[in-house]
């Protein structure tokens, strides 16, 4: 960062520094500017600009920086061959068009056309123009199961430059987690649909991710009524092939009952990869727990999900407890929790594996009353010989992270929707959009982590990866910016302020803007 970058910066944070002090002060002496609300709506007025010219989304330029630096453009114009003759579009302007939207905080293709209207967020990208919605879902039309595939091979292409910049230690190990998501439609034309286990009409995507970064490594629709194993286990060894490809030097599958698929376990674990999977409390499973002696059980003690910082608020009463004791609704309450392990060879495998199972008791309330106390086995396979049994459930349950992704991807990138009409096409829709998350995992990637201020850099990258991703847009992408044209260049002039402003100027560096 340019030293006169840093000290206009630390000029605009010192201000409203200023500011909210003052508005402390005030507060403190029982003093205040007016006697109605602090928001007062009087004294403004709007006009057109004649002469400067704005764009609220600021930070997009340093996104389309990004797609360029890390070589996404060029390989999904080298690999992804959809379009006869370019006249004006190429196939990667299509795919960050999609990519784009959904940092701009577009919710469905009609959104583009904001974009394509707005001038300044034209010269923002260097496009004369911009596909518009119609020409954009005829773009997801001409796409076919394998062109999907060649899209997302190009991504990992620049994934791959990505990580080569990363230091030894990020190889150490690649975590990868699968989880399927169901994915609801409207009307009844949408070919590929089909009723889900849930009975609603849809999709089901098969999401793949690395946990260390949040990326999405392989993301397949498939129809509503598709088991949530269906292809895992070809995506799973095809993230795998790409992590050993980048030089991670452990390989980490994780997932849900759905799938733990002993027909592959023999495989993987030859390959030298460590899984841990949930798994069916099938009958004789339960039968061998109940033979296990007390000596082999151990208290699970869960640790706590983050330390308090702070002088601890008073913990607020429980509503939702209070409610349902007073209107006696039947309630679990769980009382324990122990852990055990045995060996075991399911019927597909030609070993045997550490089966790891907790036994929880649970008390089932009626208001005040006490109805019953059950216990009810929770099972997880495992081929990994040197975590204790706690560790492998706390590992296990890690991979819940996975639908907090799939929640983002979802509410927050909006890439998980069908508004396109067969299921190949909006396959295409959910991985090009979709890539909007891929760039944020990637601009925390990049950030530099240097000098004496090492440890504040590291806390700003795991704050970038693990950020929400409307939260993202709001800070690193909906910046407030004057445009103005020098000679061959476009000078993106920041207005305003917000705390991640370092951070974004520190990226720019990096990415030489």
């Amino acid at each position: 960062m340019k030293a006169i970058t840093r000290r206009r910066l630390q000029k605009r944070k010192r201000k409203i520094e200023r500011r909210l002090a003052r508005q402390g002060k005030r507060r403190a002496a029982g003093k205040s500017r007016r006697g109605g609300p602090v928001m007062n709506p009087d004294g403004k007025k709007y006009e057109v600009s004649d002469k400067s010219r704005g764009l609220a989304y600021g930070g997009i330029g340093l996104m389309h920086r990004l797609a360029q630096q890390t070589g996404l453009v060029e390989a999904i114009d080298r690999n992804l061959h959809l379009l006869k003759i370019h006249l004006p579009y190429h196939e990667s302007d299509h795919v960050l068009n999609f990519a784009f939207n959904a940092l701009c905080e577009g919710t469905c293709l009609e959104d583009i056309e904001l974009r394509r209207n707005d001038e300044c967020f034209l010269d923002a990208v260097g496009a004369e123009t911009i596909p518009d919605p119609t020409t954009a879902g005829d773009f997801c039309r001409r796409f076919s199961d394998s062109s999907v595939r060649t899209l997302m091979d190009a991504i990992d292409e620049a994934r791959l430059n990505v990580w080569r910049q990363q230091p030894d230690e990020f190889f150490d190990e690649a975590v990868i987690d699968m989880d399927g998501t169901l994915v609801v439609t409207t009307g009844e034309c949408k070919e590929g649909m089909d009723i889900s286990y849930k009975g609603t009409w849809g999709y089901h995507p098969l999401v793949v991710s690395l946990a260390n970064t949040g990326e999405v490594l392989s993301l397949v629709n498939r129809s509503g009524n598709r088991p949530s194993e269906e292809g895992a286990a070809a995506e799973a060894d095809r993230a795998k092939t790409l992590c050993r490809q980048a030089g991670f030097r452990r390989i980490v599958f994780r997932g849900d009952t759905a799938f733990s698929q002993t027909e592959k376990l023999d495989g993987w674990h030859n390959d030298g990869v460590v899984f841990y999977f949930g798994y069916k409390a099938m009958p004789n499973l339960v039968e061998i727990t109940k033979t296990l002696p007390e000596t082999a059980w151990t208290k699970l003690e869960r640790p706590a999900k983050y330390q308090i910082k702070t002088t601890p608020r008073q913990k607020p009463n429980n509503v939702k407890r209070r409610i349902i004791r007073e209107r006696e609704y039947l309630n679990l309450k769980l009382n324990s929790e122990e852990v055990a392990e045995f060996t075991y060879q399911p019927t597909a495998c030609q070993r045997r594996y550490r089966m790891i199972v907790v036994r929880k008791n649970i008390s089932k309330e009626q208001g005040e009353n006490v109805l019953f106390d059950e216990v009810r086995y929770f099972f997880y396979i495992t081929n990994d010989e040197k975590a204790t049994p706690a560790e492998v459930v706390f590992s296990a349950n890690d991979r819940c992270d996975q639908e907090n992704l799939i929640a983002q991807l979802a509410g927050g990138v909006r890439s998980l929707a069908a508004p396109v009409d067969n299921l190949v096409s909006n396959w295409a829709f959910m991985v090009m959009t979709s890539l909007a998350w891929t760039l944020k995992a990637w601009a925390g990637l990049l950030l530099p982590v240097t000098g004496r201020w090492r440890e504040k850099h590291q806390a700003e990258r795991r704050d970038l990866l693990r950020m929400e991703f409307k939260t993202f847009v709001n800070a690193f992408v909906k910046i407030p910016c004057q445009i103005v044209h020098q000679s061959r260049r476009t000078v993106f002039r920041v207005l305003g302020w917000n705390p991640r402003l370092p951070t974004f100027f520190r990226l720019c560096t990096v990415l030489r803007l």
